[in-house]
């Protein structure tokens, strides 16, 4: 399927990027969208500044669109207040424009099981913020079974990379770690986990973005290998150049730290992702639409400490 216009709603954020600089690489006419102005775009790519909250805000951002990406999010202690209305706002706005909607998930909706998760595998909402994502997920494909709307949704574990600031492999990671403290991990040091990497994640949101196949279902996008703590720590240090120290962050630490780190706060009900193996499997994704290689994590990594080097070295500028 060749398309016209990719809208990339919350192009400010990190999948939000990523998919500007994936879709931009394929030659493909791009808008971002965000509620702020957006430094450095690359030339080419428009930008509307618009509040998803508000349904002429909505209408107005994908107005002519031939698909559109969601990667829009309220502040995370909005979540449950703001994202369904944001959301809703979302797709009749694009079943109005006759786009197609891909939106980027997570993996909250599962909670606690053991074995690598697929799409399968039962859901059961850990908390209030991941039974409103379970919710959402849900209506949008009964509009999608109804023919009402097309919608592919793809879901990653915890992200990290170029612009992903926020997630808790984010500024609460790789800052701390540039300025020369313990890398702090949110659980045993010896649990595998799959991470994300945001490239990656662009990568195959645009491939569901791509194929008629894609629609009516959730995808589980494809990522590395799992490492644990400290497999992701000598990773981390080979891309720097120096050993990095790993520390387990045990309940009362996260406690603590939740009181000074927001996301901390905010994610306590899948604070049990880190406390276990926590695999996604994303064989499905594979089976469908060929063999994806995700970026190698010596690769990853190194790209990903050279942008926060660049952001670090930025900000001294500036003051």
């Amino acid at each position: 399927m060749t398309t016209d216009l990719h809208t990339i709603l919350g192009a400010s954020g990190g999948a939000g990027s990523a998919l500007v600089a994936e879709l931009v690489g394929r030659g493909r006419r791009v808008r971002a969208v965000s509620r702020h102005q957006i430094a450095g775009l690359p030339i080419g790519v428009a930008h509307i500044r618009a509040d998803l909250l508000s349904a002429e805000g909505a209408a107005e951002a994908v107005a002519g669109s031939s698909v559109v990406y969601h990667a829009a999010q309220p502040a995370l202690a909005r979540w449950v207040q703001d994202f369904p209305r944001l959301t809703a706002n979302v797709a009749a706005a694009t079943r109005r424009t006759g786009a197609k909607l891909v939106v980027a998930d997570n993996l909250y909706t599962y909670g606690p099981h053991d074995g690598a998760l697929t799409e399968a595998t039962p859901q059961r909402p850990p908390g209030p913020k991941a039974q409103m994502r379970h919710d959402m997920v849900e209506e949008l494909l009964s509009e999608n079974a109804a023919g009402d709307l097309r919608v592919a949704i793809g879901r990653a574990s915890d992200y990290f990379g170029p612009g992903g600031v926020g997630s808790v492999l984010g500024e609460s990671l790789f800052a701390h770690v540039l300025d020369g403290k313990p890398m702090r991990w949110l659980g045993p040091l010896d649990a595998p986990h799959t991470i994300s990497y945001l490239p990656d994640v662009a990568r195959a949101l645009v491939v569901l973005g791509d194929a008629e196949a894609a629609d009516g279902r959730v995808w589980h996008l494809p990522a590395g290998p799992p490492v644990t703590g400290t497999q992701f720590a000598a990773l981390l240090g080979d891309a720097l150049g120096r050993p990095v120290a790993a520390k387990t962050t045990g309940a009362l630490g996260f406690w603590v730290a939740s009181r000074f780190v927001p996301i901390l706060r905010e994610l306590e009900e899948t604070r049990y992702q880190w406390q276990q193996p926590f695999v996604s499997d994303a064989s499905a994704f594979d089976s469908a639409f060929g063999p994806f290689e995700p970026t190698p994590h010596p690769e990853a990594l190194r790209t990903t400490v050279a942008w926060w080097k660049a952001r670090a070295a930025g900000a001294r500028d500036v003051d």
